[in-house]
Formats: C-alpha cells, structure tokens, sequence
C-alpha cells in the first residue's frame, strides 16, 4: 500500500472536535467581531433570505462567512504541504471532502473502520474561513502535515500565502443549472428555521444569474481556477462533477495521483479503489446514520438544521424539475457567453438534454 506521511494526530483532532460539537461546545463559540467596523461600510443585499450578502471586493459573499476570509487573508500562514478543497457552493463540495479525506487516510484506516462511516465529511475537512470567523486560529496552526482544508473563496480572494505556498489545490465545478437548483433546495431548508417568506424562485433565479448570491457569479469564479489549473496544472487540478460522476474511479485515481499518494499495483489489484468509491457515494454518505439523523449544534439561520441537509439527489439534470425551458436556455447563454474563448465548457445545454432524453428515455443525465 502507497506510504504516506501520518495523519494519526489530526485524525484524532477530528473525532475530538467532533465529540465537542456534540456536547454543545460550538454552541459557546464566539465568532469574531473585529472585521465588522469593516464589513458594515459594504454594499448589503438582503433578498436571498435568511441570508445578508454583503459585496466585498466585487463579489457578494454570505456576511457570516466574510469575516473568516478576511482573517484567513490576514492571518493564515499556508504551508507547501497543504491541500486545500475549492468550490462554488453546491457543486460537490460535500463528495469532494469524503472522496479527498478518504485518498489520503486510507493507510491510516482500513476503509471498513473508516472514520467516514461515523462523522460527516464537514467534520473530517472542515471550512477554514469556518475556522477563522469562530476564531480558532489556535486550532488551526498546531495540526501536523499534512493539513487538508476547504473554502468557497474564488481564487481572487485567497490569501497571497496560499497562492504563494506551492500548496496543492482541487477545485470541483458543475452545470450552473443544477448548482442553482441545489442553491434553491438548500435555502429552503435554512429557511425553515425562520418565520421569513423564502424568496420566489423567479427572483431567485434573476439573483442567481446577476451573481446577487452566495460567492458571486459562478462562471467567474469555476474561471479564476480553471485559468491557474491551465498554468499550474501540477499544482491546481480542475475537476467537473458530471466526469466524476460518469467515471469515479478513473478520477480518484487522478485524485490520489494529484494529492501525492498514488494507488500501489497492489491496492488496484484488491479493489481498493473500488471500496474507496463506494464507501464515499452518495447512496452510501446518505444513509449512514449520522448523515441521515445527525443535527447540527448551531443557532444561527444560516446554518443547515441537519447534516441531511447536505444530501439531496446528487443527480446530473435534476434541473430539469424545476427550470423551464425558457430559463435553461438563459443560463445556457449566459454560460456560453462568459466562458467564451477559455476552453472550458460547464455541463450540457438544455437543448444537447432534450435530445439525449428524445433518443434515451431512461438516461439520467
């Protein structure tokens, strides 16, 4: 099996935090206040409720996340070692942390014993503007290498020490239409814990294409990484969800390849990446209990009531339930528009789904 440096300390960190989250410890947390003289002066957007946007830099970031990225901008020392798991908010991020936790701690645990199978994987890899906005800098300094945390900051956004570390990054993308209907799905369910009316979806959707939205525009931030993964390739590796999806292990093995923990002859010979892609499926995530049952300790509205909040369908074309095709065709346009001329292309267009479909009824695409 491939060597890889120890991860035994921070995975205990991991299931200590864990066991602290559920005595209520988050609860007392005091998230920082020291950027708020700051973040009141920027443009405010209330629209999307229950959350407040606010625009910083040009981009509207959700107001309890920006005071962790500023801190994280100011305060973070990345190191060359580190793997950072980048993306836009409901594009795989929640796949991406089990799949990426998993690659690099599979020397540690056997994946029967795995401890995927008892913490979310928001537990295993946790948000390090998170971190930084509750103030646990002190938590965050001392965890040995190889360090793995995630972010929704486009890469504009990310601190000069991350971008000058050497650090590792992954980014995950997906088709704008069914990124905006999870985005739709998600809100409603943060809006449950309010009395507040969620927004319609028509303005929803009006937001969503002006980037009136949590981390902005989509197209410009999958570009900001898609252009450094096409000058650093070695260093920012460029995933899509729907490639993930078609061919799992063929791109966890590129994972692993990335990280710098390739599979050993041996380990494909067993099937290990195999088990691997099927101990981080969504069939397998959702149903494990603390996934299915498990409640998040955190008052604010902003924050999922449930770790079942981060398991929905995990479909390619689930936007095709919501979206009419009037909208599919504006957001198709507005994806060929921006990402013009950059080689990238985002999912397929409602109208390469409509045939697919005519020509394959069963497909899921």
């Amino acid at each position: 099996m491939a060597t890889l440096p120890s991860l035994s300390s921070s995975i205990n960190s991991v299931q200590l935090d864990s066991k602290r989250k559920e005595d209520g410890e988050e609860q007392t947390a005091k998230p920082s206040q020291e950027f708020d003289d700051l973040i009141s002066t920027l443009p405010l957007d209330e629209g999307l409720v229950p959350m407040r946007l606010r625009q910083y830099q040009g981009v509207w970031i959700p107001e309890h996340f920006l005071r962790g990225i500023i801190a994280v901008r100011q305060r973070f020392t990345a190191r060359p070692d580190d793997l950072l798991l980048l993306s836009y908010p409901k594009s795989g991020t929640t796949w991406l942390k089990a799949l990426a936790f998993t690659i690099r701690t599979r020397t540690q645990h056997s994946l029967a014993r795995h401890p995927l199978l008892s913490l979310n994987p928001h537990q295993c890899v946790e948000s390090l503007d998170r971190l930084f906005f509750l103030g646990k800098l002190s938590s965050v300094e001392p965890q040995p290498s190889p360090r793995i945390f995630s972010s929704h900051a486009p890469y504009s956004l990310l601190s000069e020490s991350i971008k000058g570390s050497g650090c590792r990054i992954i980014y995950v993308c997906r088709d704008p239409k069914d990124v905006f209907v999870s985005r739709w799905h998600f809100n409603a369910k943060l809006g449950s814990k309010t009395d507040k009316e969620p927004i319609p979806l028509a303005r929803a959707f009006e937001m969503f294409c002006e980037g009136v939205c949590p981390f902005g525009l989509i197209w410009e931030h999958a570009l900001g990484y898609w252009k450094e993964s096409l000058g650093r390739p070695g260093k920012v590796l460029f995933l899509k969800y729907e490639e993930l999806m078609e061919k799992p292990v063929a791109n966890v093995k590129r994972m692993a390849e990335f990280i710098g923990c390739p599979f050993s002859p041996e380990e494909e010979k067993q099937g290990v990446v195999e088990e691997l892609v099927r101990l981080c499926s969504f069939e397998n995530l959702s149903n494990l209990e603390i996934n299915a049952t498990g409640v998040i300790n955190a008052k604010a509205p902003t924050a999922p009531p449930t770790f079942a909040s981060f398991f929905r369908k995990g479909k390619v074309g689930d936007w095709r339930n919501l979206l009419s095709p009037k909208m599919a065709q504006r957001l198709d346009e507005i994806t060929q528009e921006r990402l013009k001329g950059s080689g990238l292309t985002l999912g397929r267009t409602w109208l390469e789904a409509a045939t697919l479909m005519d020509e394959n009824p069963v497909h899921q695409v």
